[in-house]
C-alpha cells in the first residue's frame, strides 16, 4: 500500500466504526438486519440508553444506517444498514479476522515467554 501519511484517510473510515459500541451495533445491524432500539439495548445489556441513541444519531448521520420510525402509537422505530452502510461488510470482516489472529499470536508469544522460549523476533517483550 503506496500511500501519502499526509493524506491518510483511515482516520476518517476509523472514526465511523471505532468505539465500544459501534462495531456490535453494526454487526448485528449487518447479521440479523433490522432491529428496534430496545432490540438492540437487550443485545448490549451493558450500553446505557443514552449512548445507544448518541451511538445510533452518528451512524444515521453519516448514512451508515438508517432509521425509520413508523406513526403508530406509541411510535415503532427501527434501524437497519443502508446500502452505503453494507459497504463495511468487508472491512469490520477483515477487521474481525485480523483481531482473532492477533489474539491468537498475543497467545502463543505469552505462552512461549511463559515457557522461557525466546522472540522469534529477537525482541525481549518488556
Amino acid at each position: 500500500m503506496q500511500k501519502n501519511p499526509e493524506q491518510c484517510q483511515v482516520v476518517v473510515a476509523l472514526d465511523m466504526i471505532v468505539g465500544k459500541w459501534k462495531p456490535m451495533i453494526l454487526l448485528y445491524l449487518m447479521n440479523e438486519g433490522t432491529k428496534r432500539f430496545s432490540e438492540l439495548k437487550r443485545l448490549l445489556p451493558d450500553i446505557t440508553p443514552r449512548m445507544l441513541t448518541l451511538q445510533l444519531r452518528e451512524l444515521e448521520a453519516h448514512d451508515i444506517i438508517e432509521r425509520k420510525v413508523y406513526p403508530e402509537v406509541p411510535p415503532r422505530v427501527e434501524y437497519s444498514m443502508t446500502e452505503y452502510g453494507r459497504t463495511l461488510e468487508p472491512i469490520l470482516e477483515a477487521m474481525h479476522e485480523w483481531g482473532k489472529a492477533h489474539l491468537e499470536h498475543m497467545k502463543a508469544k505469552h505462552a512461549r515467554q511463559s515457557e522461557g522460549v525466546a522472540d522469534p523476533s529477537g525482541k525481549s517483550g518488556r
